[in-house]
């Protein structure tokens, strides 16, 4: 599908969290914004998504069921909705994981990424899921990087995160500190690189990429004092990338690596583990935050939060995240038009 337009494909998330609201106020934001123009569609319960609009109290919207990207009908106060019509509302209980809302929100994706390897829609952005609610309802992945991953049939992927102006891309995410520490490997931190150093050219015009390396233990080893992986894994990866050519450097003490890119020194830092990556990120932009994808064939991007159980059905919760999540999907999608 070639148009100037950009068409964002917006998936539900889990029904009883805070997506749908989120997504619908999102969008509102940012139909009044000239500059980040774009086909928005949702893809979920149309049920659920009427009620958030009730929820938020939009009135001056119309929601309107669509079979198919295709029908798309591009009009300011119109939000498309492709209907599943998978939710039974009468037993949706707004906070609360159950086998309904991880099934609808698992279809939802199913369908979001149909679309986007048809190439009926150029993007992809995700409301958030319970992993419990998936689990109740037997599908047993930790996220949506897993997923993705699974649906597309791709290999190697990564997790970005991003919060104003931080980068931060991970080497291992949704396991045990100890599964994590027995993961960084050589290889697997080559190919973070690798994925990262060619998403920032590609993606961000960052003609050559100035990349950062977390190290793993305290002082970033200490030269062997804290441990040996930054010696055997590590920094053998490091020099590899630079021989084909990466500008990469470290690896750098984890407790001032991430201020150091913050303020503009680096254009991304690679975290060895989850919350390593995570905390700098959240610290700096807690509702802000935008997850992006590395390594799929298709644009994904996501608010970083949660459901927001806690405010599910009362229309409070904070979009901000959302928003960024949307424009950056459109400008990656523009850069995937002009690609083509």
């Amino acid at each position: 599908m070639k148009n100037n337009k950009p068409f964002i494909g917006i998936t539900m998330g889990d029904p009883a969290g805070s997506g749908p609201e989120l997504a619908i106020k999102a969008i509102k934001r940012l139909k009044k914004d000239i500059e980040y123009n774009a086909k928005l569609l949702l893809i979920g319960d149309f049920k659920v998504f009427k009620k958030a609009l009730e929820i938020v109290g939009f009135d001056n919207l119309k929601l309107i069921k669509i079979n198919h990207p295709k029908d798309f009908i591009d009009d300011v106060d119109t939000i498309n909705i492709i209907d599943l019509d998978n939710v039974d509302i009468s037993k949706l209980i707004y906070g609360k994981p159950s086998f309904i809302g991880g099934k609808a929100a698992y279809e939802s994706i199913i369908k979001a990424v149909e679309y986007a390897m048809g190439n009926f829609i150029h993007a992809i952005v995700t409301m958030p899921i319970s992993k419990e609610s998936l689990n109740m309802a037997g599908y047993n992945y930790p996220g949506h990087t897993e997923i993705l991953a699974d649906l597309t049939k791709t290999k190697d992927v990564r997790m970005m995160l991003i919060a104003k102006n931080l980068k931060v891309v991970h080497v291992t995410t949704h396991v045990s500190l100890k599964k994590a520490i027995e993961l960084i490997k050589k290889d697997r931190i080559f190919k973070t690189i690798e994925i990262t150093n060619s998403y920032l050219k590609n993606y961000f015009d960052i003609i050559k990429p100035k990349i950062a390396i977390a190290g793993l233990n305290p002082h970033a080893s200490e030269s062997g004092l804290f441990g040996d992986e930054e010696e055997k894994e590590i920094i053998p990866a490091i020099k590899e990338a630079n021989e084909k050519g990466i500008n990469v450097l470290g690896p750098f003490p984890s407790d001032s690596v991430f201020y150091r890119a913050y303020n503009n020194e680096f254009d991304a830092v690679i975290a060895m583990y989850h919350d390593q990556g995570h905390i700098p990120i959240k610290m700096i932009g807690f509702m802000e935050g935008v997850n992006i994808t590395l390594g799929l064939p298709i644009i994904r991007t996501s608010p970083d939060h949660g459901t927001v159980w806690g405010k599910a059905g009362k229309g409070i919760a904070d979009e901000s995240a959302t928003l960024n999540a949307i424009k950056i999907a459109i400008k990656l999608a523009i850069k995937k038009i002009k690609a083509i």
